[in-house]
């Protein structure tokens, strides 16, 4: 049976701030469900999520990459690039 878990008790249990589970749930960057105003987390996905984090790393770091230079066009130039 899944064990669901707070913002609190997922932020204990990865040691990171709550504010930052928040906004990594946010982003899609730790899965999670949003209910209402809150989020949860199911701790056997987060363990999975946590085993292959090597290996999503290298295609976060692409990713996050675009998304500065997309970000540094837009400050240059005023305009949304996709």
């Amino acid at each position: 049976m899944a064990e669901i878990m707070t913002t609190k008790e997922i932020s204990a249990y990865l040691k990171l701030h709550p504010i930052t589970i928040c906004k990594y749930a946010s982003e899609g960057r730790i899965p999670a469900i949003r209910i209402g105003h809150v989020w949860r987390f199911d701790k056997d996905v987060i363990d999975e999520w946590i085993a292959g984090g090597q290996n999503n790393r290298e295609s976060e770091k692409t990713s996050n990459s675009e998304k500065d230079q997309n970000q540094t066009r837009k400050k240059r130039t005023g305009k949304q690039t996709t």
